[in-house]
């Protein structure tokens, strides 16, 4: 279940369009996809997983899989690519543009949403529209139990008790024995308001002279 193979340069131009980064970003963010991937057409998560830089990173997991979420490509589209093509891959990296200074406020709040998207995604990991207690359990386990200051039945702990939060306040009128399905990306979307996103959303391990950041929260 693969992707599109590597477009050649001249046929850089309409993915200009399709992404928003420049002609110059694009042909350097294929310079780095080959590296990546070996020079081959597609990158699989095993190229991914030999990233140095992502070794010891808590949500190494969620990050690698968002590049193969179909839901990352600006669709609507469900499930996971086996590889990726350097279309699909640079479609994922659009999400971590910055604004320019020709951006306008609309174009700014429309970006923000979609990295909002991106982050909704790599927790809702089945797909369903709602990131659930269990979904959210894993994210902080992994988060706060492999820092090695806290064990992992704490960090369940801490993950209901702010799950808990969340639904009191996305849903006030709960009852004692009200089941709160879960998150919905329109809580998300609250919970993350007025929150900066451009200095938390970078992609620094796939740094190659090119592209700097990673994800962070």
């Amino acid at each position: 279940m693969g992707a599109t193979q590597t477009r050649p340069e001249p046929q850089y131009q309409d993915l200009v369009e399709a992404t928003g980064f420049s002609l110059e970003q694009i042909k350097n963010l294929h310079k780095r996809f080959e590296q990546l991937s070996g020079n081959a057409d597609t990158i699989s998560r095993e190229n991914l997983e030999r990233i140095p830089a992502l070794a010891n990173n808590p949500i190494k997991t969620q990050i690698i899989e968002a590049f193969f979420d179909k839901r990352n490509q600006h669709g609507n589209e469900l499930g996971s690519y086996e590889a990726i093509g350097f279309k699909e891959f640079l479609m994922v990296m659009s999400h971590f543009r910055p604004p320019t200074l020709r951006t306008t406020e609309e174009e700014k709040e429309a970006m923000r949403e979609e990295k909002v998207r991106f982050l909704f995604n790599m927790h809702d990991t089945d797909g369903d529209g709602k990131i659930t207690l269990q979904e959210y359990r894993r994210v902080v386990e992994e988060l706060l139990s492999k820092s090695g200051t806290i064990g992992q039945e704490a960090a369940r702990a801490i993950a209901d008790a702010a799950m808990l939060e969340v639904a009191s306040t996305n849903v006030p009128n709960m009852g004692p024995d009200d089941f709160y399905e879960g998150i919905t990306f329109e809580h998300f979307q609250q919970i993350l308001k007025g929150l900066e996103m451009e200095s938390r959303m970078h992609i620094r391990f796939l740094d190659a002279s090119t592209a700097h950041g990673c994800c962070r929260k």
